[in-house]
């Protein structure tokens, strides 16, 4: 049973990404993951045909999204999961992939039902956290008391990208993580389980499947 702490905070970031996700931009997320997750850029005409929508209509859903990776040739290669190295690594099926926070390694696998290693380093000590991923839950983790930071989040979240995802890191521990929490007030530190608790209530809000739009959590 999620504690009163978890299911503040699981509320918090659900109103306060839903700001920042428009109802047609939530309807494109599914789909534009899992083809991520095969490893090469997406262009606009293959989320189109997976969706069934035009052309434009794609265009104008991705051209409200303020964070989207496209390469020079147009095609998307970052939406949560990215083609672009970034701090997280996230290989699922034999393909390395990379993800903008900590967070996503956890929720991701939920989503695309597939089992993720990941390999992230703590910013504070530059020790690296490995990690073994399922839809059902975290099966491996080392060190043992590793912790995500979670960034003080409003109800308005503004840039989705710098405000929250740029400060969810994985630390090797609370004490490594200590500097980076006296500095952000409102922050807190969650361990590996809560995260993996508050990830998968995002999983089944606010990032859910085209099917599921316009149906309350």
């Amino acid at each position: 049973m999620q504690s009163p702490h978890l299911s503040e905070i699981a509320m918090t970031l659900k109103e306060g990404l839903r700001e920042s996700l428009s109802p047609d931009q939530i309807g494109l997320f599914h789909p534009l993951l899992r083809l991520l997750a095969e490893g090469n850029p997406v262009s606009v005409g293959q989320i189109a045909a997976t969706l069934h929508l035009s052309h434009d209509d794609v265009t104008s859903a991705l051209g409200r999204l303020r964070n989207i990776e496209f390469d020079r040739d147009g095609n998307i290669v970052g939406a949560g999961i990215t083609l672009n190295p970034t701090r997280h690594r996230f290989q699922v099926n034999g393909r390395m992939l990379f993800t903008w926070c900590a967070m996503d390694t956890l929720i991701f696998p939920m989503i695309l039902n597939q089992t993720a290693d990941v390999v992230s380093t703590c910013p504070a000590t530059g020790f690296t956290i490995w990690l073994t991923v399922t839809p059902g839950g975290v099966e491996y983790l080392e060190p043992a008391d590793a912790v995500v930071s979670l960034p003080r989040l409003s109800e308005t979240c503004c840039d989705v990208r710098a405000d929250f995802y740029n400060q969810v890191h994985f630390f090797s521990s609370s004490d490594a993580a200590s500097a980076w929490l006296s500095e952000r007030p409102g922050a807190t530190l969650l361990s590996i389980e809560e995260a993996w608790r508050i990830g998968g209530a995002l999983a089944g809000s606010v990032f859910r499947s085209p099917s599921e739009i316009g149906r309350d959590p």
